[in-house]
């Protein structure tokens, strides 16, 4: 809104300096820092005010001296990124609404969650079906607007790695022959799906030390928003074979605004965390990150820059696979849990598996070790996401 504020103060009255928010950078850094603040201006007295209306985690029975500790933080954060948004982003550019459209849907999503469990005293929250059904139909929103949408309209992506860095859905149903052309939304948009479900699922895995979800989305973000500004900056586009998109360069201030969010959120969500953000946060940051690869056409970097969320769906997996092969082999009566010594894994995601064993012998690491070198992981991928472009 401020920046048509802006340009009309410029193109009217000629006012010194108002032409600065034509300036993509400085309207992004302003989001970052408008963002930062609010979640650290407002951070105390939100804390105080859910103390004092005893909206505290009750889901933690194995962790007593975080019993208690004010949830639902991702309103916070939420809110930090949709103020500064709406103020100096343009908010008739179709992929700012999709983004706003995005936090909103999720964020409802993981609120209704959260409710269930702090005021209806119910430790499962929202039945993990209806969490599905939200991400599915939101994939599917996107993918179609995507495809459909006459401004951005398109079945085209980016490969890393490759010199031929565009890839085109439409080959993956050219075996249909003539007419083939009029599929080509199908594998997309079946693609968009699978991204969002993953990716905000994986986000919500990963939320289960303090301080971890926080920082490596915010590393995610970071990438994410140099990725916006290539992408929307034709020299930049130019210079490294990628795609330019026209006006998507105004996401930047939203993925600013997020990433700012998340740092503020951060000040509070250190070890020992004073905030937790529920599933208002984890459920939709996961979203934000997955939508966002999507309208960049960058979604098949995913596995490399959301390189963490893999390793971290991987270990669940492999401690199913693993516990239901030994029960199998074993034949062990309904009910009997596997020994935790046969199991892959102490416990999943792979970061319990670390905060358990430090727990119970000393072997494994504690959550302040284990926050700083899963985000010296993160901050790794991430660099060897932004070259991968130029690696070719």
């Amino acid at each position: 809104m401020l920046y048509y504020l802006f340009n009309w103060l410029d193109e009217t009255i000629n006012l010194p300096g108002a032409g600065v928010f034509q300036y993509i950078s400085f309207r992004a850094a302003c989001c970052f820092v408008c963002s930062l603040l609010i979640v650290m201006g407002f951070g105390k007295k939100f804390i105080k005010m859910m103390q004092r209306k005893g909206i505290g985690e009750n889901t933690r029975s194995d962790e007593r001296e975080k019993q208690g500790t004010p949830t639902m933080g991702g309103i916070l954060i939420l809110s930090a990124i949709i103020v500064p948004t709406l103020l100096f982003a343009r908010p008739d550019n179709i992929y700012i609404v999709i983004m706003l459209a995005t936090t909103i849907w999720l964020g409802a999503i993981g609120f209704i969650d959260d409710y269930i469990k702090v005021f209806k005293k119910d430790k499962n929250g929202l039945p993990g079906i209806f969490k599905v059904v939200g991400q599915v139909s939101l994939g599917l929103a996107v993918g179609l607007l995507l495809v459909f949408h006459p401004e951005i309209a398109s079945t085209k992506t980016t490969i890393p790695f490759v010199k031929d860095i565009d890839f085109d859905y439409a080959w993956l149903v050219s075996w249909m022959g003539e007419g083939a052309s009029n599929w080509a939304w199908l594998p997309y948009v079946l693609m968009s799906i699978l991204v969002v479900t993953a990716v905000s699922n994986a986000a919500n895995l990963t939320d289960g030390i303090d301080g971890l979800a926080t920082a490596s989305a915010a590393i995610m973000g970071g990438s994410l928003a140099i990725l916006a500004w290539v992408s929307g900056n034709v020299i930049m586009a130019n210079y490294l074979n990628i795609m330019y998109l026209s006006n998507i360069g105004e996401l930047t201030m939203f993925i600013s605004s997020f990433v700012g969010a998340l740092l503020g959120f951060l000040w509070y969500n250190t070890h020992p965390a004073a905030m937790f953000m529920g599933d208002t946060g984890s459920l939709t940051i996961g979203g934000i990150i997955a939508v966002f690869a999507l309208l960049i056409r960058k979604e098949l970097i995913l596995p490399i820059l959301c390189g963490i969320y893999v390793i971290e769906d991987a270990s669940v997996i492999i401690q199913r696979v693993g516990c239901k092969w030994y029960r199998w082999r074993h034949k062990l009566p309904k009910g009997q849990p596997v020994p935790i010594e046969k199991r892959p894994f102490y416990y999943t995601p792979l970061h319990h598996n670390y905060q358990t064993k430090h727990r119970t012998d000393g072997k494994g690491l504690s959550d302040e070790k284990i926050v700083q070198r899963f985000s010296i992981i993160g901050i790794l991928l991430a660099i060897f996401t932004i070259i991968s472009f130029k690696l070719r």
